[in-house]
Formats: structure tokens, sequence, C-alpha cells
């Protein structure tokens, strides 16, 4: 999954919309204003007064936000899109659809519907209410403890995904070094995992930002210049009357039914689309985020499943079914394509560009999600010793304890003989501790609207119970078929699969609940000005003249 950093400006019209804009908002707060009084002098009772300056008062506040809210966009809903895509576009879960065939287009749908859209809306609307992303949205709705799980949930499944990763890096490493067979040795895969990840993390913890600066560009380079690559190659490959290894003809289009098992990797597409809840916050930068920002999710979807999709089908085509491997599937399908062509060095050439680009993303958000872990444990969350910074102010409390679970979770392409079946499980883990996280932010959503109704959210979702109910049945959906393993893989039973999935999300998603339990007063280490800085938590905070007759 790339992770990407916001890349956005505003030119010199922008600056002359904002300030017509804040001249909007000054006169609809003195109109306003001048109405309210105007109600309150020819009303026949004071309490039906006060209910009109009371209702007036909320059309006040919404209008006050969306005049500050366009007096501060700096993107378009085409940004935010093409932002969006970036962000969420993966090469990881590829190969794993490609095996479906033109029944990979459904099985790339179903989770955007049920899950990509309802999370990205859902997620809009708590971003454009409350800052500070999952631990504060749940939090306001649950309590501390329930916060507290969200981020640590958060936080947990990025370094279940870092061995995801970098095992990519491996397997392209291989093709780069002209033995793609060598992707295949566990031992190889699980020593490249950790050297990467330590050299990474030390990296961070010397408070480096280059990599953070080109983070974006690599991204695109090693993400979506591949991904292009295989759709302009698929469509060559098709029109030069080269064989396809996958049925195109309509009956394909359906998935094949052989048992539960048989679909179970669509749990990856559903942590492919994960991460959407990162980019909401920028709902807030859009001129009318009630207008923009469902324009924004439908390019950004649309681009996002032809971004999958095609190249999916690139790949079915060229590979033969039995080749196919999770980790490998892109580099067996460029060295598909380049052998046939005769340029045998394409395949190198193309590896190093995926593992640069994964390897950018891994050095640039190493640290970034634990900085929202640090943010709650600063609050008297976690021991002395995880706040622990270095010189440099990179939370080495943290990021040390992080890397030693990213060692022995790169030892399971060591104890598991199939690598592809390792693979899978750090899927289904990496999905299944996410997916609690989800059904924690869809409850919290409607909690809110329910509990919270007159704060001021900048984007409001339509039908909301039922958008993020959708999302939350989805979500817990997922989590169950998390335990499933996937049909054809070798190398574990399938009880003993759900077990191995099951232990470790114990292990790693219950530590929160400890924690808070075991947590003291002498934790919360912060200082008066970062106590009050806590509890500004509203985007569009009310102001004395929003709520007449009651201190703000």
């Amino acid at each position: 999954m790339t992770r990407m950093t916001r890349a956005a400006g505003a030119d010199g019209g922008g600056v002359m919309a904002n300030h017509a804009a804040a001249a909007s908002m000054r006169h609809a707060v003195t109109d306003t204003t001048s109405a309210t009084a105007a109600t309150s002098a020819t009303s026949a009772t004071a309490a039906t007064a006060a209910s009109r300056t009371a209702s007036r008062a909320t059309a006040h506040a919404a209008t006050v936000a969306r005049a500050t809210t366009a007096a501060r966009a700096t993107m378009t809903a085409g940004q935010l899109a093409m932002l969006t895509l970036v962000a969420v576009a993966s090469l990881r879960s590829l190969p794993a659809m490609a095996d479906y065939g033109l029944a990979s287009v459904a099985l790339y749908l179903i989770p955007a519907v049920l899950f990509l859209i309802p999370t990205a809306l859902v997620a809009a609307e708590l971003a454009t209410g409350w800052k500070g992303g999952v631990y504060v949205w749940v939090r306001e709705a649950f309590g501390d403890r329930a916060g507290f799980v969200a981020i640590w949930l958060q936080w947990i499944q990025n370094v279940v995904w870092y061995p995801i990763q970098l095992s990519f890096i491996a397997v392209s490493l291989a093709y780069v070094a002209g033995d793609g067979r060598l992707g295949r040795n566990g031992v190889y895969v699980a020593a490249t995992i950790i050297v990467l990840y330590w050299i990474s993390t030390l990296i961070a913890l010397a408070g480096g930002t280059l990599f953070a600066r080109v983070g974006s560009v690599s991204g695109l380079v090693g993400t979506l210049f591949p991904a292009l690559l295989l759709i302009v190659f698929g469509g060559v490959w098709l029109a030069s009357g080269a064989p396809s290894y996958t049925p195109l003809d309509a009956r394909a289009l359906l998935p094949p039914w052989t048992g539960v098992a048989s679909i179970v990797l669509v749990v990856s597409n559903v942590l492919a689309y994960a991460g959407m809840e990162v980019n909401a916050v920028h709902a807030n930068d859009l001129r009318e985020p009630g207008r923009d920002f469902p324009r924004a999710i439908g390019m950004a979807v649309v681009l996002i499943l032809l971004v999958l999709v095609l190249p999916t089908l690139a790949i079915a085509i060229a590979v033969p079914h039995a080749r196919l491997g999770l980790i490998d599937g892109i580099n067996l399908a460029f060295d598909g394509f380049f052998s046939r062509w005769g340029m045998p060095w394409g395949t190198p050439a193309v590896s190093l560009l995926i593992a640069v680009g994964a390897f950018a993303s891994v050095v640039a958000w190493i640290a970034g999600p634990s900085r929202g872990l640090l943010a709650a444990a600063r609050t008297g969350l976690l021991p002395p010793a995880m706040q622990r910074r270095n010189q440099a102010g990179v939370q080495v409390g943290i990021l040390i304890p992080q890397g030693v679970i990213v060692t022995v979770l790169a030892l399971l392409f060591v104890i598991v003989p199939n690598g592809d079946t390792a693979f899978a499980t750090l899927v289904d883990m990496a999905a299944a501790l996410y997916l609690v996280m989800y059904m924690m932010m869809f409850a919290a959503a409607i909690r809110l609207r329910r509990t919270r109704p007159a704060v001021v959210r900048s984007y409001r979702v339509p039908m909301l119970p039922l958008v993020a109910g959708v999302g939350f049945a989805a979500s817990a959906a997922a989590f169950v078929l998390a335990f499933v393993r996937p049909a054809g893989f070798s190398g574990i039973g399938a009880a003993g699969y759900a077990l191995l999935v099951g232990a470790v999300v114990v292990v790693l998603g219950v530590p929160p609940l400890v924690l808070y339990a075991l947590r003291r007063p002498d934790w919360d280490l912060r200082g008066d000005a970062e106590r009050r800085d806590a509890g500004a938590v509203l985007v569009n905070p009310p102001t004395a003249g929003d709520r007449p007759g009651v201190r703000p």
C-alpha cells in the first residue's frame, strides 16, 4: 500500500476568491446578527424568542463554517481525486487478483462499493468535524479507552504492513540480480526484510527527511509508472495476436465458486483500499466540501479501479496461472512481456523501479504512523519509556519495539515453507487488525451524529446510518474471512492458518487494553500548553454568538 504526502497549492485567483469569501462571511455574520435582534424584539414570548434565536444561531454557525472553509480552500476536487489515487493505488494486490482473470473486475468492484466509498464519505464527515484522526473520533464517541485501542490498531497494522511491502522489495531485487527463483527462498526474503527495515529505522532515527520529501515522486515512479506500463503492454500483447492465458469471454466475468475459501483473497482488496481515512482530512481544503468531496471520491474510485483492474488483467493475460505467485506475479508479467519482445534487460530495470519506490515509501512512513500513537501516549496511555524521543525529536521509544515486531513477523517466511502462504498470512493479519479499527470508526460516526448533532461538519454524509452501516457490515464480513485460508495454499493447514492469524491478532491487539488498565498519573508528561491544545479538537469551534445564553 503506497502512502503519500499532501501536495497542493493555491494560485492568485484562489487568493482573490479567498478575499471574496471572507467578505461574504462578514456580511453573513452582520445579516444574521441583525435578523436575530429583530426576531427577538418582535417575539410573542421570551421562550419563543430564545428558540428562534438558537435556531438562527445554528444556521449562522453553519454559514460561518462554510465561508471559513471557502476562505482557506487550497485544493480542487480533481486534485483530491489524484491525491487519493496515489495514496491508495498499490501493486501488492494485483497478482492475487490476476488468478481470477476477468472475474477480478467484480472482486475489485464489490469492496469498492461496500468499503472504499463508505470509508471515504464517513471519514470526511468526521474529519470536517473533529481534528486528531481516528483517535479523537472514537474517543469522542466511546471514551479514552476505545480511542486508544483505535489508534493502536491503526499503528500496529502498519507494523504488519512493513514485512509485506519489504517482501516485494526482496523479490524485485532478486529479479534485478537476474535470479527470480531467489525470491522463493524464505531465508533470503526474511533476511532482506530485516536488513532493509533496520536500515530504514536508522534513517528515521537520524531525523532524515530526504525520503519523506521524495516519497510521492518515488510512489509515482515505483507504483503508477509500472501499472501504466502493464496496461500498455497488455494492450500490445493482445493486439499482436499473442495468446491469452486467461479466458476473455463473458462467462469468465463470474468468479468460480468452490466454497468460501475460493473468494477470501478479496480480503486483500479491502486492505488495498485501506487508508482513505487519512486523506479525508483534505475535505476541509475544498471550496465547497458538501459538493466537491463526493465528486472527488467519485473520480478517485473510477481512477483507482482503472489502475487496479487493467494491470491485473495484463498480468492474467501474460502469465500462466500455474506460475502466478502473490509476491512475484508482477515481475513474472514483465518478464513475460520483455522476453517475448527480445528485451530481457527490461525486467531488471522495472523491478529496480518497483524496489526503489517501495523502499522510499517504507522510509517515508516508518516514523509517521507512530507519531499518532505518541500523541495519544503523551496523555498518559503509554509508560514514559515508550514516550522517549531522541535528540532529533524522533519517537525512539516506539520505533525500537516496532522493529522487534517486524523482525519476528519476517521469520514467517522461514517458518512457513510456502512464501505465498506466509505473504497471505501477513495480509490477513494486517487486514483483521485494521478492520476492527474501521468497525470502531463507522460505529463512532453513527453515535456522534446522534449524541453530538450540534457540532458543525463542513461535510455531512446523506443517510449516514445506512452508509456507515454498510461499511461496518462489510468490515465485519471481511474480518471473518481473514481467518479462512485461501484456496490452493500449502505449507499450513486450514485450522493452523486460522489459529496463527487469530493468535497474532490477539497478541498485537490486546496490549492497549492492558496498558490502559495499568496506566498511572505520572505517565502523563504533557505541559500546560500541550494540555490546552489537546482539548481543542473541533474543526469549527462554536463562538459566543453561536449559542445565546450559554457561555462558550
